[in-house]
């Protein structure tokens, strides 16, 4: 080992006489400084160009190598004077410039920065040939550079650029200098805290609570609660809105849920201008997203991104793109240039040896580096799930602490309270240094003066998979089949052009009948009991995760194969369920529903609409999801009401599970209009005017009406 030492230190020392004898020349064209110069700019020009190719990525990464050594020898170099010193400093200065605006276009390059970055052979050779023509003088051991396969990079070979993505690049293939970063006045630390371990004591400090109470921060009053779209904000909601106008960038949201975070978020980047804006969410409510986004800011577009990204607009507003295709987008969406991001659901990302976490915590650094200001927003419900620990990745997506250590702003904070972790109060003033970060927490019960007694929340979601596809087709040839049968009877009316709205209602009155007496093929009934099943296990998913955030849950359907497969995804969730069903006696009905009252680890009422819908108390919950849709309105209120009761002291929120771009949109309208009708009849309300038919009967008129507009726009 000695021996080994000795020739290192041999080594170093004939290098830095070496490249002191060749700077002492007094040349700006000899030296490593002016080869690396050369390389700088190959670098630079290549980038502008477009994506880097491989070759120049490692020229990149051992121009910064290089660029380190020779700084590093300029320092300590004691042959030089302090003229020539303070010269070859200014130089360097301006290379690292250089490379830091490569960098800049092209943020994929950071990563290659980090002292555990990989050095390729074909790099380590290429350090070899520049220090040989820099007239650097190497010892045997570095003029021999074995060569290894280059492993393969199975992440690599995911990437897809969307061909819209390529468009927006070559339409403006430079990204706006963002010069916040300068302006911003780093703050000046003491240092006192530079030597101790802080983040196991903030963990500690959320742990034990420190007598802090409630974990969320002071938010400003609102004066306004209009929104673009002309809704009105709720007061929590817009006391959120309003701190991110005053300027605050970076939030944990963990409202629960019912308390609209999403509004919130879209909200909040249009206070802050933070577009194009990355919304990352489950799947099963990146289509919500959209819908939400036309709601709440109608003036902005929105771009879902569905496995290889084929129909993505990348010239629109906001892009939601849900975990489990991040693997194929993240090197564009890496280089787009947000200036805001949504982790939907950010418990997800709680396991940082998870792919999909590095995939969310490489999109958030590279914003954070080209957009220091850029609005960051974790959501969820439940930041802590299984530990205290589960705090990490968060704290680490919104740039509060990196792996070891808090960073610069929450560091500022902590020296502010002068004390250590030694010091008695340390804990509790760090838990709201923390808070005031930006963690921002409400309950029902905190804010439900706020919030309708009962609300009626749409969650729509794609329908996926072999279901999905037959229940579109069937959707299809239904409509079809309408169409044919309104030209035929068109066609008998021979030159009487008869009303057209009465020929749909007869055409519609004809399919519904021969529907009532089919007992095989596609109707309006078998497709909707299609639409049940597909939905099944987005609906369980929807549910586990509400339950996980608020605790109990009842979740109705009407057909026992949709109840069968929610149940099995609960258990297989390790999430407790009771079931009430039509076959069963008065005493297990019963025993069911009293666990579900008095056990806490039961946390979901698996219930049929038909079974469960009157006569049952469940106001354990004030939470219902409605996985699928009932005929009637009367229906539905009726299973709502089997949690908002009398004795319910929290505001009951049903979510109904909608399939997108489905009759089921169109059955849950046609609902609706319904319920306004009986508001109008019974209770006085001033509720819109609706279809007064049943509501089969309105939706297949519905269909054909559409199908004969879009013919006639045709």
């Amino acid at each position: 080992m000695a021996e080994s030492g000795q020739r290192s230190r041999r080594r170093t020392v004939s290098r830095s006489t070496q490249r002191s004898t060749v700077s002492r020349r007094g040349r700006d064209d000899t030296g490593v400084i002016p080869v690396l110069a050369r390389v700088a700019r190959e670098v630079e020009t290549a980038v502008q160009r477009g994506p880097l190719k491989p070759a120049n990525r490692a020229r990149f990464q051992v121009a910064a190598l290089l660029l380190r050594e020779e700084r590093a020898r300029v320092k300590t170099d004691a042959l030089l004077t302090e003229t020539e010193r303070a010269n070859e400093q200014k130089r360097l200065d301006g290379l690292a410039g250089i490379l830091a605006k490569t960098a800049a276009r092209d943020t994929s390059l950071i990563s290659m920065l980090a002292d555990d970055a990989p050095v390729t052979p074909a790099a380590k050779a290429l350090r070899r040939d520049l220090l040989l023509a820099a007239g650097v003088e190497l010892p045997p051991e570095e003029l021999i550079v074995t060569t290894e396969p280059a492993p393969v990079d199975k992440a690599a070979e995911k990437q897809v650029v969307p061909q819209s993505v390529r468009q927006l690049q070559m339409a403006n293939p430079f990204l706006a200098p963002d010069f916040s970063a300068a302006q911003r006045v780093t703050p000046q630390l003491t240092n006192r805290l530079a030597n101790w371990e802080l983040i196991e004591p903030l963990f500690r400090a959320f742990e034990y609570g420190a007598g802090g109470g409630a974990a969320s921060m002071d938010l400003p009053e609102a004066a306004n609660l209009r929104t673009p779209g002309q809704l009105e904000l709720m007061r929590h909601q817009a006391r959120f809105v309003e701190q991110v106008r005053r300027g605050h960038r970076t939030f944990l949201l963990a409202d629960e849920p019912g308390l609209g975070k999403t509004a919130q978020s879209l909200l909040a980047a249009n206070a802050a201008g933070a577009y194009p804006l990355l919304v990352v969410a489950p799947n099963v409510v990146k289509t919500n997203w959209a819908r939400e986004v036309e709601l709440w800011t109608p003036h902005r577009r929105a771009t879902v991104v569905h496995g290889d990204g084929h129909d993505v607009d990348a010239f629109s507003d906001v892009v939601i793109v849900n975990y489990d295709v991040l693997d194929r987008h993240v090197g564009w969406l890496s280089r787009f240039g947000f200036r805001g991001m949504v982790v939907d659901e950010a418990h997800f990302i709680k396991n940082l040896k998870s792919e999909r976490s590095k995939h969310v915590m490489s999109i958030s650094r590279s914003i954070r580096v080209l957009h220091p200001d850029a609005l960051m927003i974790a959501l969820t419900g439940t930041p802590l799930i299984n530990s205290i620990e589960d705090f990490r990745a968060i704290w680490q997506f919104l740039g509060w602490i990196d792996e070891k250590k808090p960073r610069p702003q929450l560091l500022a904070k902590l020296e502010d309270t002068g004390l250590t972790p030694a010091d008695p109060g340390f804990f509790a003033e760090a838990r709201r240094a923390v808070i005031d970060m930006g963690i921002v927490r409400r309950k029902k019960e905190d804010v439900a003066a706020d919030i309708p007694a009962r609300r009626i929340a749409d969650i729509p979601v794609e329908l996926d998979g072999e279901l999905g596809r037959s229940v579109r087709a069937a959707e299809r040839a239904l409509v079809a089949r309408l169409v044919d049968r309104y030209d035929r009877r068109y066609a008998l009316s021979k030159d009487e052009f008869p009303d057209r709205e009465r020929l749909i209602r007869m055409v519609a009155h004809d399919e519904l009948e021969e529907s009532k007496a089919q007992k095989t093929g596609d109707n309006v009934f078998t497709m909707v009991r299609k639409i049940g099943q597909a939905k099944a296990g987005l609906a369980a998913d929807y549910t586990a995760q509400l339950a996980r955030s608020v605790g109990k849950v009842v979740f109705f359907a009407k057909h026992i194969d949709v109840m069968d497969r929610a149940e099995e995804h609960f258990a297989q969730s390790g999430i407790r369920s009771i079931s009430i069903r039509g076959d069963q006696s008065s005493k297990q009905r019963q025993e069911a529903i009293d666990a579900f009252d008095t056990d806490p680890e039961v946390q979901i009422a698996v219930a049929s609409l038909m079974a469960a819908g009157v006569g049952l108390n469940l106001q354990a919950a004030s939470n219902v999801v409605l996985a699928e849709l009932s005929w009637t309105s009367a229906e539905q209120t009726q299973a709502i009401d089997r949690v908002h009761r009398i004795g319910q002291e929290l505001p009951v929120t049903a979510w109904r599970i909608i399939g997108a771009h489905t009759i089921d949109a169109k059955i849950a309208e046609l609902i609706d209009n319904k319920a306004g009708l009986a508001s109008r009849a019974l209770d006085g309300v001033d509720a819109p005017e609706g279809e007064e038919s049943n509501v089969q009967l309105a939706t297949l008129m519905a269909l054909l009406r559409d199908a004969l507009a879009e013919r006639d726009d045709d």
